[in-house]
């Protein structure tokens, strides 16, 4: 029996850790070669790449705040891939607070690398990939937004949430306007993720739960799951989908 990602490579942004680290794993275990990034943590990428073993081409270092580096960071890639990369996982992502009690200067700079890392690099690797996959018969783009760019976030998160709005229609528009080209793209709307970036002190846990209708947050081995599932082509029709992955903190 094949693996469901046998024969494909892909590229996972924000890969040293958390959600990234773990779809990086499970895209390995399925059969895929697999392309990691980092930035200031690059000694955890290249850790995860010993850990993976054959399965990872290497791991590209990229500072996504800077533009340009979305681009950079997809050629590099598909050089480790040998020029062929066949799915992009979007999941690297920051979420900085931009009060609205800031200085003039820190609300500018935390809503401009804020764009930048969670629309703007996207966007840039999407433009490199699109043609590239189009040229090789087709690939899939799985972008990781949030709840929080249907619901909205709290009232210190307004870049965040508006950024995840438009990865949202980014990735909608790349489905409608390349599907006939061979490309899939789908979004992930997670809710809080149990990972580093989110609640670490106990009250702060217990309030987040608290929300949660199944009581808990969701692991980065669910998201991974959902990543996987669909970058393998099983449900191609499902192409420009947003997925919920919340516990039924926010429905729609």
């Amino acid at each position: 029996m094949s693996l469901p990602l046998a024969g494909k490579r892909a590229l996972i942004t924000g890969s040293s850790h958390g959600v990234g680290l773990a779809t990086a794993h499970l895209f390995a275990a399925q059969g895929a070669d697999v392309v990691l990034h980092g930035n200031a943590n690059m000694a955890d990428a290249d850790h995860a790449v010993q850990a993976i073993g054959p399965k990872a081409l290497g791991a590209v270092q990229a500072d996504l705040s800077r533009p340009g580096a979305g681009r950079e960071l997809y050629d590099a890639a598909l050089h480790l891939a040998s020029g062929r990369l066949d799915i992009v996982v979007n999941n690297a992502g920051i979420h900085w607070a931009s009060p609205l009690d800031s200085s003039d200067a820190e609300w500018e700079r935390n809503w401009a690398v804020t764009l930048q890392v969670n629309l703007m690099a996207v966007a840039d690797i999407c433009r490199a990939a699109i043609p590239e996959m189009a040229g090789n018969g087709g690939g899939a783009i799985v972008n990781i937004a949030s709840r929080a760019g249907y619901r909205g976030e709290d009232r210190n998160h307004m870049a965040y949430g508006a950024s995840k709005g438009a990865l949202l229609s980014l990735t909608k528009t790349i489905a409608r306007q390349w599907g006939s080209e061979g490309i899939l793209a789908y979004a992930l709307a997670p809710g809080w993720i149990d990972t580093r970036m989110g609640p670490q002190a106990d009250e702060d846990r217990r309030t987040a739960e608290a929300e949660i209708p199944i009581g808990r947050m969701a692991s980065a081995g669910e998201i991974a799951a959902m990543a996987a599932f669909l970058a393998s082509g099983a449900c191609a029709s499902a192409t420009g989908s947003c997925i919920d992955i919340n516990g039924a903190s926010y429905v729609r």
